[in-house]
């Protein structure tokens, strides 16, 4: 690996071995979130093997041991989970939590696991690997993309604003909407991964891209309405990496990498050879073009029905922690979110938590949030306040 290492060879394996599939009852358990933890581990370890560019154990570990169908399946769960579970879970009476921070937790991993794929499908063989799942992968794609075009005809992704009166299931639910843009840029990304492997996807894959989603049109749809370029102040802005950011007047003219990304697909799906001249309609063909995507419709057979069920039993056996379960989730993630790994990945210098300006003041507290000066740190305490004091309170506990 890099010479940054937030795991070792062994650990990794031990880790890539141990990923499961968990029922959408135990979302948010105990046990769910120790695999969160370790895929947050293999994540940022990922993004370190890519940018060190010495080798990516992470990606062939989760080839070797068959884990990526099993991150797909993952992946649609958590996504099920937050269409159906979360806003019955918000609309109990009785569901009043102290800490937003444990849900966070659960809304936060789709984002997780779509950036962990985003990274190891660059590599053909991870695509190969997904087997059956690819087809899963690729509706839960074309519903994120779908969205981010209904969201960009009706003015774009929500503002990240302050809002002095909301509370905190009002501004955990914003936090969600705003993450959902991200999500939707990443499955762009493993989008145009997967038709880089047009030569060796099977016929029902490509039935689905071609026929049954009209990618191509989709894809036509996205560069029409460009989500992810805005006019703000009179200046151009893309989203990229994460925030969205002033564009030089020099740098208007090149394509952004979204952009890029939605191009190559849209060669790759209809100027490829490969593409167009695999199709062939024998009695082979028509067994495989009856293939259809399983995990969505398995979850939501099994869980027909149970939704208010799975909202109750989460309410008082998983999002119901006492301070002490709290304090020690919060040392947890001050253990698996070191310092020196995040500013490692980190694409560019930090950003002021409040105004968005380039920072170089840290929180002294909690070490997690930065400020690019100290009127700005004490107008985001409000906001900040309770998350910080938790943090140190694990950090103590230590």
């Amino acid at each position: 690996m890099g010479d940054l290492e937030l795991l070792l060879p062994g650990e990794a394996a031990v880790l890539v071995r141990g990923l499961r599939s968990f029922p959408l009852r135990e979302i948010g358990s105990g046990g769910w979130n120790q695999q969160h933890e370790n895929l947050e581990k293999l994540n940022m370890q990922a993004i370190l093997d890519a940018t060190a560019s010495q080798g990516e154990p992470i990606q062939e570990l989760l080839v070797t041991h068959g884990k990526i169908p099993t991150l797909v399946e993952e992946l649609i769960a958590v996504e099920m989970w937050k269409q159906k579970v979360f806003p019955v879970l918000c609309r109990l009476e009785d569901f009043k939590p102290q800490n937003t921070f444990p849900i966070y937790m659960v809304v936060h991993h789709e984002a997780s696991i779509i950036n962990l794929l985003e990274t190891v499908f660059f590599h053909k063989e991870v695509c190969e690997s997904a087997e059956d799942a690819v087809l899963d992968l690729i509706d839960y794609c074309h519903r994120k993309l779908t969205l981010l075009v209904a969201q960009s005809s009706r003015g774009g992704p929500p503002e990240e604003e302050e809002c002095q009166s909301s509370t905190p299931m009002q501004e955990l639910q914003k936090q969600a909407e705003l993450m959902e843009f991200e999500i939707a840029s990443k499955a762009l990304s493993v989008l145009r991964y997967i038709t880089d492997c047009v030569d060796s996807l099977s016929l029902s894959t490509l039935n689905r891209m071609l026929s049954t989603h009209d990618l191509p049109c989709l894809l036509v749809e996205l560069l029409e309405h460009n989500p992810w370029s805005r006019r703000e102040g009179g200046k151009l802005q893309q989203f990229e990496g994460g925030r969205w950011q002033t564009v030089a007047p020099s740098e208007q003219q090149k394509l952004s990498k979204l952009d890029g990304q939605v191009w190559i697909a849209l060669y790759n799906l209809l100027l490829s050879h490969e593409a167009r001249a695999r199709y062939c309609f024998t009695s082979f063909a028509k067994g495989q073009l009856l293939k259809i995507p399983e995990i969505w419709e398995r979850l939501e057979r099994e869980n027909r029905g149970k939704w208010q069920a799975i909202a109750k039993y989460q309410l008082r056996h998983v999002f119901s922690p006492s301070e002490q379960d709290l304090r020690l989730q919060a040392r947890r993630w001050a253990e698996t979110y070191r310092l020196d790994v995040l500013e490692a990945i980190a694409p560019e210098r930090p950003r002021c938590a409040y105004c968005s300006a380039e920072a170089s003041k840290r929180c002294s507290r909690c070490q997690n949030e930065w400020y690019c000066c100290r009127e700005c740190q004490v107008k985001h305490w409000e906001k900040h306040g309770k998350a910080c004091v938790l943090a140190a309170q694990g950090d103590r506990a230590k």
